[in-house]
């Protein structure tokens, strides 16, 4: 098959770590040809969406792990199947490029599925599964922030379409910040923020559970480091191995038949304890750790069902 990764830099990325590195190595293997772009190259052009990028090869060599050829504009309906991996933020750039490879559903496959990516961004679509997820509010409004505290105590605060760990306080019984940050928030985004219940548990790890087509693979546990409350591997949470629970597996077969009705093929969700706390559809990461820890070709487990919807 003819395959197209929308991506960031690959040039740039840790090939020990970076999920699309993986899943173009694999696609490789299984002989498919690979063209690389990034989002700021996606347009559309008088009914075509076409993009401005390059044919490429990889291997595992860090620094010399991706070999381009020219330059060169193509039309994606042309591809079997173009990649949506660009990291968030989830913002009306990231929108804009769901709404054009959209455009491409008669004729291409698109993972995952533009349309319920745009509509299903992590952090809202837990709301469909309130049993599953920890106390929550979504607002913008400092009074409806100070309520949900008040009768809460112990707090996890976030905005609502960040990701990476990036913006993510705690702030528990006797924190006096929550109007400094609310100030801070507001100041620089028209957003709304996120807030939940915190979760004791989370200092035991904070578990990605890695579904292909709505089947749970495997997972990772991802600890915290030291005096942190966030267990994102991006701020030094540290991978260990994990196995799957019977809650973990509950919450999948909760989840998996939506995911797998809607076209998101690779999905990582976070658990902490018993809850549920995202559905990570926009770029999820953890392939290279759960293949590591449990010697399972997660990347072909991926190509496989893309195959299988391709027919």
């Amino acid at each position: 098959m003819k395959i197209a990764f929308q991506m960031d830099p690959i040039g740039d990325v840790n090939i020990n770590a970076d999920s699309s590195f993986r899943l173009a190595e694999e696609a490789q293997a299984r002989g498919h040809e690979l063209f690389f772009y990034t989002p700021d190259h996606l347009a559309y052009q008088e009914g075509r969406i076409t993009a401005r990028g390059y044919d490429f090869t990889v291997q595992r060599v860090q620094g010399d792990h991706a070999h381009f050829g020219e330059e060169r504009e193509v039309d994606l309906a042309d591809f079997d199947v173009v990649w949506l991996r660009q990291d968030p933020p989830f913002d009306m750039h990231y929108i804009t490029s769901t709404h054009l490879l959209d455009r491409l559903k008669e004729t291409t496959l698109v993972v995952n599925d533009p349309f319920w990516v745009r509509n299903y961004p992590e952090k809202l679509m837990v709301l469909d599964f309130p049993q599953l997820a920890p106390p929550t509010t979504i607002a913008r409004d400092l009074s409806t922030i100070k309520a949900f505290k008040a009768k809460h105590g112990d707090v996890i605060l976030k905005p609502l379409y960040g990701n990476g760990g990036a913006g993510v306080f705690r702030l528990d019984a006797n924190d006096r910040n929550l109007t400094s940050l609310h100030e801070l928030f507001t100041g620089f985004s028209r957003e709304p923020l996120i807030v939940q219940k915190f979760l004791p548990a989370v200092s035991k790890g904070d578990k990605r559970v890695i579904l292909v087509d709505g089947e749970a693979v495997g997972a990772i546990n991802r600890v915290p480091a030291e005096g942190e409350t966030r267990s994102n591997m991006h701020v030094g949470g540290r991978p260990e191995k994990v196995g799957l629970t019977e809650r973990d597996l509950e919450i999948c077969a909760a989840i998996g038949p939506l995911l797998k009705e809607k076209g998101q093929v690779f999905v990582g969700i976070d658990v902490i304890g018993d809850y549920l706390t995202e559905i990570n559809v926009t770029s999820p990461t953890g392939i290279q750790e759960l293949e590591r820890f449990d010697g399972v070709n997660i990347a072909g487990k991926i190509w496989e069902a893309i195959e299988a919807r391709r027919g």
